[in-house]
């Protein structure tokens, strides 16, 4: 570490709250598109994206373009005092866009955690019921409620308290824990029999890829399931896309690959090309359960990131974004299942992705589902210095996920994926 960087970090670790960490010890200078460089002016390929913020990458032309414009005019007087044109604009473009069945309604906010916490506040409101379901190994933020309802304790729990009350977990399935979709469902009915009966729950939240937990697939087989109980017991479903949203499966929304539909969708991450921007949409009937006032805040749908997602939309459908993460998931797919064969590198095995929200898990044994926590962050640290910005996740700390932007050249991803191969041969 350069002593400039070293300098700053011993001010970070002076000045900063311990609590909120860091996956790297780079410190940023500028970025552009899947690049970045720090303050020593090191080049660093980025598989990160600001952790799936960048879809549409580092200061893309058109977003910033939009972000100018927006400043040239005015940065705030908060919806709630004077309302503007972006924010109602971006509804109207994302209630035409949001896989919901009829008339729907979008209300914006700033993080992803606020999102998720306003879903559920709508979701009481209109079902007049307080219970919510979650799952394990599931992400929906860090704030008191958000935390109750992720699926994984430490560090989003421990020492930090009890949990809200009402809050309640199911098993989410997996091949490498043993946990069936049969198992699953099982338990949901013992949930039922056990501690709460459906007709006092108000929403059931999943996510249609787990993303901290280690980017697993929800089967369509539950979520059919899911939809099925909740029209049965007048339970609202949720469908968490923080980070699923915005063209990183393939499609804008991730429930677009599900034919079924859900009540809520959460929405923030790359929905601003990186300004803080966060929403719920969904049925209009249902967004409308609240009181007047019973939503808001002071800085949400703040107009220069309403600005900037306006654009963002824009470049997903002008540039065929949908399209290059397909492609790019597929190459991904295709090469990372080359390197599982391989016997040069760590055992890794699990490959798997919808469109390009791609990973693969850090093993102790080739053929085997035993995690390898400490090998993984060995990977991670030794990509650092080759140059590459890569992530883990998981409920076991194993997994890689890979989120480089979907604007990134064929010839920067090519060149990032031999750089993680070069880091997993430890």
């Amino acid at each position: 570490m350069s002593s400039k960087a070293a300098d700053l970090m011993a001010r970070r670790h002076a000045a900063v709250a311990r609590g909120i960490g860091h996956a790297t010890s780079i410190f940023a200078a500028r970025a552009e598109n899947a690049e970045l460089w720090d303050v020593d002016g090191r080049r660093y390929i980025d598989f990160a994206g600001g952790i799936a913020v960048l879809n549409t990458g580092h200061r893309h032309p058109k977003v910033q373009a939009a972000v100018l414009a927006q400043l040239d005019a005015y940065t705030h007087t908060a919806f709630q005092v004077a309302p503007y044109e972006p924010y109602i604009a971006l509804a109207e473009k994302l209630n035409a866009l949001a896989p919901i069945d009829g008339p729907a309604k979008s209300a914006f906010l700033t993080t992803g955690a606020e999102a998720v916490e306003n879903a559920i506040k709508i979701a009481r409101a209109y079902t007049g019921r307080d219970g919510v379901i979650a799952f394990s190994g599931g992400f929906h933020g860090r704030t008191a409620l958000t935390s109750a309802l992720t699926g994984k304790v430490v560090p989003y729990k421990k020492g930090l308290g009890p949990s809200q009350a009402g809050v309640y977990h199911v098993p989410f399935p997996s091949e490498a824990s043993g946990i069936s979709i049969e198992d699953s469902l099982k338990m949901l009915s013992y949930l039922f029999k056990a501690d709460i009966d459906p007709s006092a729950v108000a929403a059931i939240i999943i996510e249609p890829v787990q993303g901290e937990g280690g980017f697993l697939i929800t089967p369509p087989e539950l979520m059919r399931a899911l939809r099925s109980l909740c029209d049965d017991h007048g339970i609202v479903l949720i469908a968490d896309e923080v980070q699923t949203g915005f063209g990183r499966t393939g499609k804008m929304f991730a429930m677009e690959n599900y034919d079924v539909k859900p009540d809520l969708i959460t929405m923030a991450k790359s929905l601003a090309g990186g300004y803080p921007l966060s929403g719920v949409v969904g049925k209009a009937a249902i967004m409308d359960a609240p009181e007047l006032g019973g939503l808001g805040g002071t800085y949400g749908g703040n107009p220069v990131a309403c600005a900037a997602a306006l654009a963002v939309l824009e470049v997903i459908e002008t540039e065929n974004l949908l399209d290059a993460a397909n492609r790019q998931g597929a190459w991904f797919i295709s090469r990372l299942t080359e390197l599982s064969q391989r016997n040069d590198i760590v055992p890794i095995s699990s490959v798997r992705g919808l469109g390009a929200m791609i990973a693969f898990d850090i093993v102790t044994e080739r053929g085997r589902f035993t995690p390898d926590a400490a090998t993984t962050k060995a990977v991670t640290t030794k990509a650092q210095s080759l140059g590459l910005i890569l992530l883990s996740c998981g409920v076991y700390g194993n997994t890689i996920r890979l989120l480089a932007p979907l604007t990134a050249p064929d010839t920067v991803i090519e060149e990032g994926f031999n750089l993680m191969t070069e880091a997993l041969k430890l």
